[in-house]
This record gives structure tokens, sequence and C-alpha cells, in this order.
């Protein structure tokens, strides 16, 4: 491994020496690679991309092209209008619903777009605000997926998992469904429960046996039940609808979630780029794809080398686990009063004696796609080369920002 590391840092420096730092890049072998077994791990269903963990069009298109690939999973209504205006797909699921009026109203205007975007919905507000938007009678029907809540509910007000969706039984997927069947300039084709206690939570956290072995409970208890639930909830809802797909799942559940026979298609995204986050699962960890380099700019002490810059952090709950991790040289680590600095980053370890102004280190972010708000390309390196691939916000898309 250390070998590896070794040879994966003069790969990476040779590929970008012509480049000044901050520089981000993405190994496109390891980023194939994972695609590759995550198609796998599909076991023959579907694979939507989720755009929010790649956030660079050239890669979106790569992945796409791939067997066993089909359609995006979008975090905005205007990304969902762009990406279809740009030609990469006519497949759009919004993952999340839209309270953007000007989006929603140019969505409805068009018959092409709303043949091709698919709206995230939970309660009938959200119908009431499109319509309010754009009545049903001047437009053509829009397409929508139901939010079902994925998360465990084991005794009482104990709640395991995120905060999405109010609709968590059958019953109330079924009344929902009948609520949209009931109304003009709506057709629901699609059911969504995105399991994020399962998909998104390492099950073997470094340095916390303990912890890791509570996760593995919880989810050996949690996932039979929404196994059950969410097969609950399709037969409802299809008493109302003639559903399209039925979307579960994400990188950490891909296989498992495949494995449901309620389950139409699953999502990946973040396991192209193999974040840190990842280092905590037991199941699969994907290769590390993507990294960014910071230039060591003074030696304040000889076990210490600053980097200028090094502030990415991960969104999520504030701890250790959303900081970049320093991965080439191997052996170094973050100065616990300093953390990882907006301007400038001390970095302590043994590595740290060897590094000299002007070399490079290598980080790993937490999460995936958040890396491209902080750059305005990726260098995408093949072997020993590198080419320039413009990530959202170099095209000047910051969706969120």
């Amino acid at each position: 491994m250390l070998t590896d590391r070794i040879a994966l840092r003069q790969r990476l420096d040779k590929a970008t020496d012509h480049l000044e730092t901050p520089v981000a890049v993405v190994d496109l072998a390891a980023f194939d690679d994972n695609a590759e077994h995550l198609t796998a791990r599909a076991a023959g269903k579907p694979i939507r991309v989720a755009t929010k963990s790649v956030r660079c069009r050239a890669l979106l298109e790569r992945v796409l092209a791939r067997p066993g690939w089909h359609g995006v999973m979008a975090y905005t209504v205007p990304e969902a209008i762009w990406l279809v205006r740009a030609g990469l797909t006519d497949d759009v699921l919004v993952a999340y619903p839209s309270a953007d009026r000007t989006a929603l109203r140019e969505l409805a205007s068009d018959p092409a777009l709303a043949a091709a975007v698919t709206l995230m919905i939970d309660h009938s507000a959200q119908l009431d605000l499109i319509d309010q938007v754009s009545p049903p009678a001047g437009r053509p029907d829009l397409r929508l997926c139901l939010d079902f809540d994925a998360s465990w509910r084991p005794a009482g007000p104990l709640h395991v998992g995120v905060r999405r969706s109010p609709i968590h039984s059958a019953v109330q997927a079924g009344a929902m469904a009948r609520k949209i069947a009931d109304r003009d300039g709506f057709r629901l084709v699609g059911l969504m429960s995105y399991e994020a206690h399962i998909a998104g939570v390492g099950d073997d956290p470094p340095g916390q046996a303990l912890r890791g072995r509570l996760i593995r409970l919880m989810q050996s208890r949690a996932f039979p039940e929404l196994l059950k639930r969410r097969a609950a909830a399709v037969r409802a809802v299809r008493e109302h609808a003639e559903l399209e797909f039925v979307n579960g799942g994400g990188t950490g559940s891909v296989a498992a979630t495949s494995a449901d026979p309620s389950v139409t298609e699953v999502t990946a995204g973040s396991g192209l780029y193999g974040p840190a986050l990842f280092d905590a699962y037991r199941n699969w960890q994907p290769t590390p794809a993507a990294f960014f380099a910071l230039s060591v700019v003074r030696r304040p002490a000889p076990r210490i080398a600053t980097v200028l810059g090094g502030g990415w952090i991960a969104s999520g709950s504030a701890e250790n686990s959303r900081l970049p991790v320093p991965y080439l040289p191997e052996g170094l680590r973050f100065k616990a009063d300093e953390g990882a600095g907006e301007v400038q980053t001390p970095l302590l370890g043994t590595a740290a004696a060897q590094l000299r102004p002007g070399d490079r280190v290598w980080f790993r972010h937490a999460k995936a796609g958040e890396l491209c708000e902080h750059v305005n390309e990726l260098q995408l390196v093949d072997g020993e080369t590198a080419a320039p691939a413009p990530t959202y916000r170099g095209e000047g898309r910051a969706f969120l920002g």
C-alpha cells in the first residue's frame, strides 16, 4: 500500500507540475474502476447518477456512457433544466422539493422539459405552490415522484435517520397518491426512498469500535423493516398510479438495495470519487479517485509543514470526519487546535520533516461533489497526463451558492 501511495503521488505530481495550486484532480482509472464495481454491485438494476456528488458535466457524460448507468438525480430544478437543455440527459429526477418559482414556471412552460424532468414532492402544499406558479389548465402534466421516508422508528418518538419526507407509512403513501390522482396537471410516475441511515452512515468508523458495533446493530434491524414497509408503500401507491420507477439507495447500499424486489433502480454518485467518509464502510470501499493539492509555503518547526489554504470542510454535523484528509505523502495530520485553515494549514507528522516550500500535499475531501465548489476545473488525470474539465462552478453554475 505504501508503494502504491508513493507511485500515486509521483504520478499526480508529474501530471500537474505545470499548474499552480490549489489544483483538484480526478484519476480516470480509479473513476472508471469505481463505476465498474458499482455496476456489478447493482446486479443488473440501472444506476441513476447523483449529480451533486460529481458536479462536472464531462464526468457525468463519461459515466452515463457506460452500460448500467441511466438517468441523473439532480439536486435543484434549475440544474435539471440546464442539464436537459445541454443535451446531457432526457431523464432527470430532482431529489428534493423545490420552491423556485422561476424555475418551476420555466419547466411548466416547455413540454419538452416537462417530459424530461420529474419533480419530488411529499406534501399537497407543494402541489398548491406549483399551481399558483402555473395553473394546470395552461401547462402539460408535470411528472412527480413521491418521497417516502425510509427512516427507522423502532419505538415511540425514537427516530433513526435523516428528517426528509413526512410520508412514513404505506397508508400515508397511498393517501398522497390518491390526492395526486384527483388533481389536474400532475402525473405520479415514481417513488423514492433514500435509506440515509444505511447508505450514508459508515459502519466501521476508524478508532470507534463501539460506535461501529452499534451502527451495525441498528442497520441490521432497520433495513429488514424498511424492506417490508417500502414494499407495502409501493403496492399502496400503485393502486392510484402507474409507477415507472421505484428508486432507492446510495453508494453505501447499492448491493443491498438492488436486492430489494420492490426497487427498480438505485442511485450512486459519491462512490465514483471515493471520498474519505467511505473509508468507514466495511461492505465496499471505493478506490480514492478525487484529490486536491496545496503547496507547502513555510516550515515553522522541524516537524511542521504549513500549506496555503486547506479549509475545504464538508457539510453535515460539525466534527472531525468533515475535515479533508492529508493523504500524500503518508504520515501527515492536522494540528489539533488549528485544523484545516482558511488561509494556512499546519501539518504535523514524520512526513512533514521531509517537506520543503514548493512541495505539494495531496488531500482527499471528506465528501464527493463539494470539492467542485472550490475550483473552476478538475484536472482529469490519465496516466501521467492531465486535461482540464470545467466544474459546475467553472461553468458559472452555483445552484446552491
